[in-house]
């Protein structure tokens, strides 16, 4: 049973060595212009045995960031950055899809140009704090988009899939999860709009669905993936009933024909899933990958049972970049080190240690 995990899969037209997906996780280690480098090159090269590299989060443009030292790919030196990662991923073997970000709300003025204001669908300011370059700082209230701004967006989205492009990915997935931006328009707790942006499933669906327009003016749809969170309340999201709501947002994305659904099941702060993401997986009816505190045991025993495609792996891709080879062979992982998992250098970032 346990080689379905190890068995190659078939992504369109992209062959998978094996069913195992490294999960996008923020580090939080980009240059002083917000840019991958040789750490960087290191970092994702260790981990090209996955069957899928997803990348940290990667800002769209200047004004989307919202965390500091986060690798973006929207200038010229942010995407030389990832073509150096991309050409190093691809001469391992490995393949290699960019996670498209915007923060929207979650986001603090000092991180952005002139001190601006962050942007949501409505002026609602979350329950929390932004990691600044100072330390944490209170959120505050957010300008609610115009309908120009949501346009400008879009085209954001639309340039940073053609700079993907340019940087040599195999692909991108757009990030519509976490409470970030466009999960921001999909859920009911911060969409509070009265426009075509707003109040039916199908004008809070608008957003997103705009946004794989243009990124499929750049990019095959089975080059891309979407990352959805139906009922994580991390970022302070809510949503009134994320089974129909959802169901039918994907439902309606299905048509697409997207490379993939990529979805963090229940909720990362630990809470028991309530969504049935069985039935998400069988209305979306393509390729899906599962994701939230999987082990080999229960992604070996969720292949079986058909509840997904592949499985996305996040702290143990960040603490054994030979992850693959010790699962395969039931090696003992290495413990991940919390304290090094946001910011600085080489120390638990590129010195985790092989097996062999």
């Amino acid at each position: 049973m346990s080689n379905d995990l190890f068995s190659p899969y078939s992504l369109g037209d992209l062959q998978l060595p094996n069913r195992l997906v490294m999960a996008p996780m923020t580090r939080n280690r980009a240059d002083q212009d917000d840019a991958p480098h040789e750490l960087t090159v290191t970092y994702y090269t260790q981990r090209a045995s996955a069957g899928l590299i997803i990348t940290e989060g990667s800002p769209v443009a200047r004004d989307a960031v919202g965390y500091p030292a986060t690798p973006g790919i929207y200038s010229d030196k942010q995407i030389a950055g990832w073509k150096a990662v991309t050409d190093a991923v691809h001469a391992e073997g490995g393949r290699i899809f960019i996670q498209l970000w915007h923060c929207g709300r979650i986001s603090h003025p000092s991180l952005l140009p002139d001190n601006a204001l962050p942007v949501a669908p409505s002026a609602i300011r979350p329950e929390g704090q932004a990691f600044t370059y100072t330390g944490l700082q209170d959120f505050v209230e957010p300008r609610a988009l115009s309908v120009d701004d949501i346009q400008r967006v879009v085209q954001q989205f639309r340039q940073a899939a053609a700079n993907a492009r340019a940087a040599g990915f195999d692909g991108v997935e757009v990030h519509a999860a976490n409470g970030y931006l466009i999960d921001q328009f999909l859920r009911d707790g911060s969409n509070q709009r009265d426009d075509e942006y707003g109040g039916s499933l199908e004008n809070r669906l608008r957003f997103l669905n705009e946004i794989l327009d243009a990124v499929c003016e750049e990019w095959p749809a089975n080059r891309v993936g979407l990352r959805l969170t139906p009922e994580n309340s991390f970022n302070d999201m809510s949503d009134s009933d994320p089974q129909s709501h959802f169901e039918y947002f994907v439902s309606e994305l299905k048509a697409r024909e997207l490379a993939y659904l990529h979805i963090l099941e229940g909720d990362m702060t630990g809470k028991a899933p309530t969504v049935n993401y069985r039935a998400l997986r069988d209305t979306f009816g393509g390729t899906y990958i599962a994701n939230n505190g999987y082990d080999k045991q229960r992604a070996v025993t969720a292949l079986a049972q058909g509840d997904c495609d592949l499985v996305a792996f996040g702290v143990p891709f960040l603490a054994n970049p030979d992850l693959v080879h010790r699962l395969q062979q039931d090696i003992p992982l290495n413990p991940a080190n919390q304290d090094t998992f946001y910011g600085g250098g080489a120390e638990g970032y590129t010195d985790y240690p092989f097996a062999d």
